[in-house]
């Protein structure tokens, strides 16, 4: 593949990542309820791999997997923990 497509590919990704990043937080901050934060935030951690991912395809650099994995398990960790002790929006 032509090195010059490529690159072009790798940042259509990483601008589509971006403005991606971009809706996530806003649905983080105004969110209506709790569970929407909460999604809001395993969403970024799924873009923040995607991310890490293309990263890694731009400069062949494979040093950044362990920190894909350290931040696919503590996505991991905190949504099972947020569902485990999760109360209803209304109740106090």
């Amino acid at each position: 593949m032509d090195p010059t497509l490529y690159s072009i590919f790798l940042a259509i990704a990483a601008a589509l990542l971006t403005a991606g990043f971009f809706v996530l937080c806003w649905r983080i901050i105004v969110g209506p309820n709790s569970m929407d934060r909460v999604l809001g935030n395993d969403a970024v951690t799924a873009s923040l791999q995607c991310a890490l991912a293309v990263y890694i395809a731009w400069t062949m650099d494979t040093t950044v997997v362990s920190v894909m994995m350290v931040v696919a398990l503590l996505g991991f960790i905190s949504s099972i923990a947020v569902a485990r002790f999760r109360k209803k929006d209304d109740a106090l």
